[in-house]
């Protein structure tokens, strides 16, 4: 079965193809198709199975993308894919993670000399050829070469959301397994980190072998790198997932092992020291001196391993969640009992940033509401882009456009069963300074939130801008401050504690952008912030009603942070958030 993922990475490779070689429109039809493949509940695979009328029932998939679809899921491949791969032979998934080189780029720089990958593209810096190029300088080819290294690394890693849906769809198939007696998620995977090496999974079973020739045989394995009694390695959708098979009695401390970090697991060894223990991937045992010098992994009295919680009883420590276990002081909190008291995902009472078809969004106003409605929130904030330098320019909203679409939302409220506010997302200039709309028109909406979209990312200290923004008195949301977008675009650097502290003092809130492309703050920044008692909101930044499902990202991620409910500005009741916002 060819999964939703790879027919969308198909799709989007083609739409990448066509840009690059400057062909209108149906590149965008192309990645919107690719995304509503990858956000369909269904498996696209089955409603191929159900014919081509069936295929089409997906939003944005006409006649002839229903086709390639129809074509990739049945034969593997796409003619006119191949076709374009011919006529542009680009390695384009790797060119264009360099920030700066996009499809077009891409193309131009192909027919000019010839780069077709990263290699090529770090040579023709080097040597001055693409400031050579028509409609390219030196400063140009300088910025490309002073990220070429970065997309490298970047592209070593996978995106959490893209991680987390593998991991659990592998967890799924293996849990249906009768020899299968617990299976988890383990790694930075399951400690929630933003981007993701190799998928990590642990399997409690006595059936090492049955477990792997069924997983082996499934029909989304892409290849087998290795398999055997004790780990079993595969490609799914394009990532590596390394299935670990362990005794059920010793299950529990497999999982603090390899769940991590290595950090965390040194300081939990070494307080098991101080107390005549050790503690490994098979158990707590009590030991003698002869028995912790004798290379028997196992050598001693087990005490505990079964279970998680049973292996930190009996180091004296309650259960610590795994978004915590990077050794930032979690073992000496919970030592004390001092450990916070997570925010959930049930926590949250609405989003306080979304867009929709007034600037960049795909939905309308009316959509999103609903789709707000289905998943359960108790108020939402409609927040399109007002027009100015940053992302959007022109095709952001006007003055006039602002209190037009304010008439429009509250039309919109007054015939919904949730609250519906009025909000915009400014751009913050390189001096600080908050979109080019009237403070007199900003204090006419509910939320005016301010985000970094642009000059982003040199290495520089963008701390004063930042603060110069939060000290705006319009402004009551700082959007994803650090403005970076994984895997493409590195982020600005600032000082967290010193924006915490700006927060704190002129009452806005620092956003954790819960899109897994920028999961931005990020866990250590949110600490930072918290202990200067700023608030955070987590919001979505939803252009799309299925994106309000990255919400879970967004509380993961400020779990990373030791953030709590009362931490958290929309887990407040609509009262609690109006009084924030006045």
């Amino acid at each position: 079965m060819t999964s939703n993922e790879k027919i969308a990475a198909r799709l989007d490779e083609l739409a990448d193809l066509l840009e690059a070689q400057d062909v209108e429109y149906k590149p965008r039809a192309y990645r919107t198709a690719a995304d509503n493949v990858r956000s369909t509940p269904d498996s696209v695979s089955d409603l191929v199975a159900n014919g081509l009328d069936a295929v089409r029932e997906i939003e944005g998939v006409g006649e002839a993308i229903g086709e390639k679809i129809v074509e990739y899921v049945e034969t593997g491949a796409i003619e006119e894919l191949n076709t374009q791969r011919e006529s542009l032979p680009v390695e384009m998934e790797a060119v264009t993670r360099v920030e700066g080189v996009g499809p077009k780029t891409a193309g131009k720089l192909y027919e000019a000399l010839g780069i077709q990958t990263l290699d090529d593209l770090e040579d023709a810096a080097e040597a001055g050829d693409i400031q050579e190029v028509s409609g390219f300088g030196a400063k140009t080819e300088q910025n490309i070469l002073g990220n070429i290294e970065f997309a490298r690394h970047a592209g070593q890693r996978s995106l959490l959301g893209n991680a987390r849906a593998v991991g659990e769809e592998v967890t799924g198939y293996l849990a249906n397994h009768a020899g299968v007696e617990a299976v988890k998620l383990a790694g930075s995977l399951r400690r929630w980190r933003p981007t993701i090496g190799d998928v990590d999974v642990l399997v409690a079973t006595e059936e090492p072998i049955s477990v792997t020739e069924t997983v082996t045989e499934w029909d989304e394995v892409t290849s087998v790198i290795e398999s055997g009694s004790t780990k079993t390695s595969l490609r799914v959708s394009d990532m590596q997932v390394d299935i670990r098979f362990v005794d059920p009695a010793e299950f529990g401390a497999a999982l603090v092992y390899f769940t991590g970090s290595r950090d965390h697991n040194i300081a939990l060894r070494n307080r098991a020291i101080d107390s005549n223990q050790k503690v490994n991937e098979y158990g707590v045992f009590e030991v003698t001196d002869a028995e912790r010098a004798d290379p028997d992994t196992r050598a001693g009295t087990r005490i505990a391993g079964k279970t998680e919680s049973s292996v930190y009883e009996a180091l004296d420590l309650p259960w610590i969640p795994p978004e915590l276990r990077e050794n930032r002081g979690e073992i000496p909190a919970a030592a004390a009992g001092d450990l916070p008291d997570l925010v959930t995902e049930a926590d949250l009472q609405g989003d306080l940033h979304t867009h929709t078809n007034w600037s960049d969004g795909d939905f309308s106003i009316e959509e999103m509401v609903e789709g707000a409605v289905e998943y359960g929130h108790e108020y939402l904030v409609i927040s399109d882009h007002a027009e100015g330098p940053g992302v959007f320019g022109d095709s952001g909203l006007s003055e006039d456009d602002i209190h037009e679409q304010i008439e429009a939302v509250q039309e919109v409220a007054a015939d919904t069963t949730i609250t519906v506010l009025t909000g915009i997302e400014a751009n913050i200039s390189p001096d600080g300074t908050v979109g080019e709309t009237d403070p007199n028109v900003l204090a006419d909406l509910d939320v005016v939130i301010a985000s970094p979209h642009a000059d982003i990312g040199d290495g520089e200290d963008r701390t004063e801008r930042l603060v110069t923004a939060i000290e705006h008195p319009e402004v009551d949301i700082l959007g994803h401050p650090s403005g970076r977008l994984l895997n493409q675009r590195p982020a600005m650097e600032f000082d967290p504690s010193k924006i915490g502290q700006a927060a704190a003092e002129n009452g806005v809130a620092l956003e954790i952008n819960a899109n897994p492309n920028r999961l931005d703050l990020w866990g250590s920044a949110l600490a930072a912030a918290i202990e200067e008692e700023a608030t955070i909101a987590i919001n979505t930044d939803a252009h799309d009603p299925r994106e309000f499902a990255y919400q879970r990202f967004g509380v993961h991620t400020a779990r990373r942070g030791w953030a709590t409910a009362a931490d958290i500005l929309n887990t407040r009741t609509l009262n609690g958030l109006r009084q924030f916002l006045e």
